[in-house]
């Protein structure tokens, strides 16, 4: 692989961190109200409130503080938290893992079960089976997740009380049964996600399939006496993975959008929901903390999907 194709991505991502980076710092300031008053007696003298704002270092100039902050940021120093009196790194360091959990998990899921989907329903093109595929992927595509993370929460974890509504894990679980614990509280807000994502990927992969399945090589494979399984597994399939490469690799990034509004229905610990209450404690260094490791991911994400695309397809190195 070029070193000129890796480097032009790399600078890509950097310029693109970089841009994420200065819209969370100004844009966590437009919030309004003051955040001395999360954190200190709504009474309190002029005076405390001025040396509050000094310790927080938001009695400076916006450049300043903003000069400042990225400063800090390249050094790996998100702040403290205004609420926790903690490094932000650490804050968001623990609830970190339990997003990578709940995202990687429901894309595996979309990918496992969405390229099967979409090969049945390109295999059987304008049949039953397709339509209703495709009316189901259609559907799915207008789903909104907190109307179904909600439906889900009360339906499956209310009337039908089958799964948690809330939480990551029984705090008493140790061992094999927290693992159990783990996944019967993943189960809902994992799903939620999937069922948003599903669709898209699904009508991505019928229609890639459907175009692999006429081109040349394929009837060429028809011709030579190649079973219809494997001209479609092993000719079709592998050239139509190549857009969806592409898809699932932007897709990680609305399921870290998604992640936010599942996270806060469920009360599951992670970055979304730490932004939801950072939020209303109006805890900048937490809220700017969590938006960068958000913007991070997805960025890392479109970079690996952009360099195993061009590992797959050596015409997009060379173009």
């Amino acid at each position: 692989m070029r070193l000129k194709f890796v480097g032009i991505r790399l600078l890509r991502g950097l310029l693109t961190l970089w841009f994420a980076v200065t819209v969370a710092f100004f844009l966590v300031r437009l919030l309004p109200g003051d955040p001395v008053l999360a954190v200190a007696d709504p009474n309190m003298t002029e005076e405390l409130r001025a040396k509050l704002l000094a310790d927080f270092g938001l009695d400076r100039p916006l450049f300043v503080q903003y000069a400042e902050y990225m400063v800090q940021l390249l050094q790996g120093n998100m702040g403290i938290s205004f609420r926790q009196a903690l490094p932000v790194t650490e804050v968001l360091l623990e609830r970190l893992p339990w997003t990578l959990i709940l995202t990687m998990s429901a894309l595996a899921v979309t990918v496992i079960v969405g390229i099967p989907l979409g090969v049945l329903a390109a295999t059987r093109a304008h049949r039953l089976t397709d339509r209703i595929v495709q009316v189901t992927g259609i559907t799915a595509q207008s789903l909104f997740v907190p109307s179904i993370g909600v439906f889900l929460l009360y339906t499956l974890g209310v009337v039908i009380p089958i799964f948690p509504i809330g939480g990551a894990i029984n705090l008493d679980a140790t061992g094999f049964d927290a693992t159990l614990s783990m996944l019967h509280h993943l189960v809902l807000p994992g799903l939620s996600l999937v069922l948003i994502q599903l669709g898209n990927f699904v009508l991505s992969m019928r229609s890639t399939l459907l175009e692999a399945l006429g081109e040349d090589y394929v009837a060429l494979a028809k011709a030579k006496g190649v079973r219809p399984r494997a001209v479609v597994w092993k000719h079709a399939v592998r050239n139509a993975l190549l857009p969806t490469t592409t898809l699932a690799g932007l897709q990680l990034g609305a399921l870290f959008g998604g992640a936010i509004l599942t996270e806060t229905i469920y009360a599951y610990p992670g970055i979304g929901r730490a932004i939801y209450e950072a939020v209303g404690q109006q805890d900048y260094p937490v809220l700017q903390g969590a938006f960068i490791l958000l913007a991070a991911a997805v960025v890392v994400a479109n970079l690996i999907t952009d360099l195993a695309y061009g590992f797959l397809d050596p015409r997009v190195r060379t173009s």
